[in-house]
């Protein structure tokens, strides 16, 4: 008789995504395809090889008892309710410089140090950015109370922002940004000395990590606690020579090669004698994180990369007192997935596949072209539709759709990404239809607010004394951060209104439901 295997509980907690516990517990008992790289994290959880696993699958040899299925299914497992919301934080104001560190001075951080210059200078406008151009209803419908977000809380003015970072390049972000070519020349130049002026420090670099890429501007120590506290020490130096009040910590690097949790990761501890014994498990990123965090310096995570979204980095903002939040930018192929997966459910039509393929030249697509920093990129980008979807609430409309990622380095098309989507979704009477999306978007120009409005949302957070997981930011994001007994959600509009509210409880207003029977009493 062939062994069975049970589910370890354990494992599954430490080792696969966090919020998505349920979706491979489902897969297991054989309610729903299993994806490639779900089949891997669950085989890892299992101590099995990925061959191992799919041969036990498809033989039925896995079990799971009652207490294992109501674990990992049950509704309560998170905090217990109280029905009422917390009181407002005291917000501390906006006083004083921030200082903005990205560890990457590419594409990402020069389109966005570029554009705050140039609507500094009232020659653009920031079209994309919720904290510059958002507006927020307060109270009923008609009472037509829409003030700027800006004007709502106290964020900090672009005047006062102060940019620096890291990069294994020695260039400056006039340069580099000239080489990326997002902005036209013409319009960079009126940019030149600001962006002269500011040089990289050098990096914390493992070519490991990141293959296709390599630079001379890299730091040397004798160990990962030497590099995290020459970081720190960038961060203190870079505060004191501007006369800044604060900072926060913007990942605008490229993405690592995928990693999942290991013993360094489980506790703060643990980690701390990972960085002293210069552990192989721990990358670049989250040594950034780690003196951020040390620092007491917010920290966002723009990339795919495991970098704070473990024990051990949560721990620490905890302690600390810091934010925390990621991870990967919703910009391209998944920010469109999330305006229309919503839509598709509301309305109950079904999907039977969604294919996606890019094309893209600048460093991030050089970067992606390393099938195991794509691996990373990927399982980012296809946990959207699951959690939208709900395929074990609705089995007969998303329990077998066929999900495909592709991503292809194109030198010529440069930072210009062009995305595809093929879309099968099926109706009433099972009639068969398609949707196809061709987005030719700019990836920098995309990503570039969502740097800028992190950094004042992040800042805001810490100065209202909200610590950890910034669950209110996944709107930014295509592989949101959440408490482990959550799943993450990945609709963008309830993202918008989770974030809005987060606002109005910030400001001491009514938090807005859109419930409405006020108005027909």
């Amino acid at each position: 008789m062939e062994p069975t295997y049970s589910i370890n509980l354990k494992q599954l907690e430490t080792k696969v995504r966090l919020g998505y516990h349920h979706l491979y517990l489902s897969m297991i008992k054989g309610e729903r395809d299993l994806k490639l790289d779900d089949a891997a994290e669950v085989a890892s959880a299992l101590d099995l090889t990925l061959d191992e696993f799919h041969d036990v699958l498809r033989q039925k040899q896995f079990r799971a008892d009652s207490r294992q299925t109501s674990l990992l299914e049950a509704p309560g497992r998170g905090p217990k309710r109280t029905g009422k919301p917390k009181p407002s934080p005291s917000v501390a104001p906006a006083e004083g410089k921030l200082g903005v560190l990205m560890p990457g001075l590419g594409a990402v951080a020069t389109t966005c140090m570029a554009g705050v210059e140039l609507i500094k200078k009232g020659l653009k406008r920031p079209v994309g950015s919720l904290t510059q151009m958002g507006h927020i209803r307060l109270g009923k419908r008609t009472d037509a109370n829409n003030p700027l977000i800006r004007d709502l809380v106290p964020l900090s003015q672009l005047d006062d922002l102060v940019f620096g970072g890291w990069d294994i390049y020695e260039r400056n972000c006039y340069e580099a940004a000239t080489e990326a070519k997002v902005i036209d020349q013409p319009m960079l130049e009126s940019t030149r000395d600001e962006l002269a002026a500011v040089r990289p420090m050098p990096a914390v670099f493992e070519n490991r990590f990141v293959t296709r890429i390599n630079g001379p501007n890299v730091k040397s120590e004798s160990n990962k606690m030497h590099l995290a506290e020459a970081l720190m020490r960038d961060i203190e130096t870079f505060k004191q020579e501007n006369g800044l009040s604060r900072a926060v910590m913007i990942w605008c690097g490229s993405t690592e090669i995928y990693q999942s949790a290991s013993a360094s990761h489980q506790s703060l501890e643990a980690f701390e004698k990972g960085l002293l014994q210069s552990d192989p498990e721990i990358a670049p990123s989250q040594i950034y994180a780690y003196a951020a965090l040390k620092s007491g310096v917010p920290f966002a995570n723009g990339a795919p990369n495991l970098t704070v979204d473990f024990p051990a980095m949560q721990e620490l903002a905890k302690r600390e007192g810091v934010p925390i939040c990621g991870k990967d930018y919703k910009t391209g192929q998944t920010f469109m997935k999330t305006l229309i997966a919503p839509g598709l459910k509301a309305r109950l039509l079904g999907l039977n596949g969604w294919f996606s393929t890019n094309i893209l030249g600048n460093r991030d697509g050089l970067v992606l072209d390393d099938p195991d920093a794509f691996k990373t990129k990927e399982v980012s980008k296809l946990g959207a539709l699951e959690v939208i979807l709900q395929p074990e609430e609705y089995p007969d409309l998303y329990a077998k759709f066929d999900h495909l990622v592709r991503i292809n380095y194109y030198p010529p098309r440069g930072d210009n990404k062009e995305g595809w989507d093929n879309i099968d979704i099926f109706g009433w009477l099972d009639y068969p239809m398609q949707i196809k999306i061709n987005f030719l978007c700019r990836d920098s120009i995309l990503a570039a607010p969502l740097v800028l409005d992190l950094a004042l949302f992040l800042d805001l957070a810490k100065r209202s004394g909200m610590a950890g997981t910034q669950e209110w930011l996944s709107f930014y994001f295509k592989s949101p951060m959440v408490a482990p007994e959550l799943y993450p959600e990945h609709d963008i509009f309830i993202q918008l209104m989770k974030l809005k509210n987060t606002l109005r409880w910030m400001a001491g207003a009514d938090l807005i439901t859109h419930l409405g029977l006020e108005y027909y009493d």
